[in-house]
């Protein structure tokens, strides 16, 4: 049978290839979803992907995971410094999460540099760009 993961994207993910392309890049974040849906398949794994803006709304998403899915990959933008709902929403599941970001996080400013979701995630993957979540994909497909 095969695995299933949600890959979560946090606020202003949907802005990548437009925002600060200097940080995250100029190729869309559609053209990038695409990419990790397609490598994933490599690992027989379905990847379905999900962004909000909303805190809750991926609160409630990594909830509903912990029934429909094998494992997540999350980039929970801006709330990865600050939001113990989603550090605690993590933590109350039983599948893997591996935590990423396009950019090298301990390398920009001070704010950046901590993650409260890190400590309730199986690994943590940063400053790869975009291939920060192929290399997710294929950490979390040992994991699963």
């Amino acid at each position: 049978m095969k695995k299933k993961i949600l890959v979560i994207q946090g606020p202003n993910i949907n802005l990548i290839g437009e925002r600060e392309t200097s940080v995250y890049g100029s190729e869309s974040i559609d053209v990038i979803n695409k990419e990790i849906i397609d490598y994933a398949e490599k690992f027989n794994i379905k990847a379905d992907i999900f962004q909000s803006n909303i805190e809750g709304e991926l609160v409630t998403e990594i909830q509903k995971a912990r029934k429909e899915y094998d494992g997540i990959i999350i980039n929970a933008g801006a709330y990865t410094h600050y939001s113990i709902a989603i550090r605690d929403a993590i933590a109350a599941i039983k599948i893997p999460c591996i935590e990423v970001h396009f950019s090298n996080i301990n390398a920009r400013e001070e704010f950046r540099k901590i993650s409260v979701i890190a400590p309730v995630c199986a690994g943590s993957i940063i400053g790869f760009g975009k291939f920060s979540y192929l290399l997710a994909v294929k950490g979390i497909a040992e994991f699963i």
